[in-house]
């Protein structure tokens, strides 16, 4: 657990030195590659933003509308993708991006059900928020509203994870007390949920390709307009 505990620090040190350097420009880069189905944990990001904010380096709402505007930008070339690409772009190159045919299927249902209001909630989902982009593409929703959708709750989600930085700088002792009782157990917990989300996510991809076989060159829009509006 030690050699984990050294990486976890050599990658927080690393990120906190990247936005001690670039600032709210470092933010939105950062949040931009989250968001273009690349995993680098916002989590991360904005707690540590907000743990400078603590330190009087940054100012709070600056850094929350950076992770959002971050967001927009890393959402909208996935966006663009998912939209010319279509399904068999997905069925092709998903697995690249951590994608599989069952998570537009869900995104789909949820479409279906919550209209645009989807892009919103998605982007207040930890994981999810990161991967909705390309699918909202293949799935033709409407580029405005999911623009808009998408800096609202990318806002909220900045905010709060910001305001969870702000914290721990204001009581670094502890939550370090508590850190160092509890590290190997909160590592093994998200060791676990790691291991589960892969096995489930190769698992999903493997039933959605033979779903892919079947999907002609070309595939309509499933919902939304012909064009961006």
């Amino acid at each position: 657990m030690e050699l984990i505990n050294q990486i976890i620090f050599y990658i927080s040190a690393k990120v906190e030195a990247f936005i001690s350097a670039t600032s709210y420009l470092g933010v939105v880069l950062l949040m931009a590659i989250e968001s273009f189905n690349i995993p680098l944990p916002s989590e991360i990001i904005l707690t540590f933003t907000g743990y400078l904010v603590a330190k009087g380096e940054m100012n709070f709402h600056l850094a929350s509308l950076a992770g959002a505007v971050g967001c927009v930008v890393g959402s909208l070339p996935s966006y663009w993708i998912g939209y010319y690409g279509g399904r068999n772009f997905l069925c092709k190159h998903g697995k690249w991006l951590l994608i599989t045919p069952h998570d537009l299927d869900s995104a789909e249902k949820w479409v279906a059900k919550y209209g645009d209001l989807t892009f919103f909630i998605c982007r207040m989902l930890p994981v999810v928020r990161t991967f909705i982009s390309l699918p909202a593409g293949v799935l033709k929703a409407r580029f405005w509203p999911f623009t808009i959708y998408t800096f609202i709750g990318s806002w909220i989600w900045s905010y709060g994870l910001v305001w969870v930085g702000v914290k721990f700088g204001e009581n670094k002792e502890l939550f370090s007390h508590y850190w160092h009782q509890f590290d190997a157990l909160i590592i093994a917990v998200c060791f676990i949920l790691g291991c589960v989300y892969v096995y489930k996510h190769v698992q999903h991809f493997r039933e959605g390709q033979k779903v892919c076989e079947t999907l002609p060159v070309e595939t309509p829009a499933a919902v939304g307009a012909t064009q961006p509006e």
